[in-house]
């Protein structure tokens, strides 16, 4: 039986992320990462470009703090690409020190996405993040290849949904698709689309959608709230005052949730 999905329950939400970066895009996105591995559950994630490594590390560090029994797949030639940029192998060496914590369960596999491609059985991957190449042309090639690697439980992460210069088309593709699958677009942190293209989704994913769609404005909000958090994070730690200022920061954040789900309507006063 579905029921709402209530944020207050989750451990993982509000979990401190290990890595984080000041020239990653995707700090902001890290709380949801991090839910998503608590609420689906998965048994492979595979991740098409990780660049330094915030986006996949939080998904291994939910993976390990949930006990998920995940199996866990980086894939990226840490070269650098039109979007990105050449970048140097002390970013690849910086995120493997970091990753040694993960072996047991997780490979950072230094190759091209077709080349992992080879290597991935059909219908085995559970969660599946694309975040390469941004043109139009490359993420629905990377989406085309990788569908028929996606498990009946199977969702695809796409980042940078709402940016629309610099050639980027992810924002495209995803118009494209989300008629046919179920769906919730965040806006924050130059988006983030959760696509469910497995037809044998989790309860809890099913009824985090459902929700999220039902009190979209509120979900935006909740998560952009806590995505500016840990953006906050990275900003005093590296004035030097983390020590003084984040430990009321982290107690007033489930309680800034709290309060944001009362005034919405989304949770009621006990």
């Amino acid at each position: 039986m579905n029921q709402d999905f209530n944020p207050l329950k989750s451990k993982q939400l509000f979990a401190h992320p290990e890595r984080l970066s000041k020239e990653s895009a995707w700090n902001e996105h890290v709380p949801f990462a991090m839910l998503l591995v608590e609420l689906q559950r998965p048994r492979v994630i595979v991740e098409l470009g990780t660049h330094c490594g915030v986006s996949y590390c939080a998904f291994c560090q939910a993976v390990r703090e949930t006990g998920a029994g995940a199996s866990c797949y980086a894939v990226d030639t840490w070269a650098g690409d039109g979007h990105t940029g050449p970048y140097g192998g002390d970013v690849y060496q910086n995120l493997k020190a970091h990753h040694k914590q993960y072996e047991s369960f997780s490979q950072l596999l230094r190759m091209t996405f077709d080349e992992a491609l080879q290597q991935a059985p059909d219908e085995s991957v559970d969660l599946l993040h694309i975040d390469g190449l941004h043109t139009y042309e490359a993420v629905k090639r990377d989406y085309n290849t990788w569908l028929p690697k996606m498990s009946e439980r199977g969702i695809i992460l796409f980042h940078d949904t709402v940016v629309t210069e610099r050639g980027f088309g992810v924002h495209q593709l995803w118009r494209e698709l989300t008629p046919s699958f179920p769906h919730f677009n965040f806006e924050h942190g130059c988006g983030l689309g959760v696509l469910a293209v497995g037809k044998d989704q989790p309860e809890a994913v099913i009824n985090f959608l459902q929700t999220a769609n039902a009190n979209a404005s509120t979900t935006r909000e909740l998560f952009s709230s806590l995505g500016r958090r840990v953006q906050a994070e990275i900003v005093l730690a590296d004035m030097g005052e983390e020590k003084r200022v984040l430990s009321p920061l982290k107690i007033t954040c489930r309680n800034l949730c709290k309060l944001l789900l009362l005034r919405s309507g989304f949770l009621r006063k006990s």
